[in-house]
């Protein structure tokens, strides 16, 4: 992804190799919450698709 410099090189000896941390773990959760929301979708079926969405319109006011 970068152009590989002697001053990257030596901010990823000091610190890590920051973007691949960050890559690594938003994969990781990506994994968890899509298996989050397998189990979800499974186990409430009834449930409705946008739980913001009311079931009953509200009365005109």
């Amino acid at each position: 992804m970068f152009q590989q410099t002697p001053v990257y090189d030596r901010l990823v000896a000091e610190r890590g190799d920051i973007p691949v941390q960050v890559r690594g773990e938003a994969d990781r959760i990506h994994r968890d919450l899509a298996q989050v929301l397998r189990q979800t979708s499974t186990s409430q079926p009834s449930a409705p698709q946008n739980l913001f969405d009311p079931k009953i319109p509200p009365a005109a006011v």
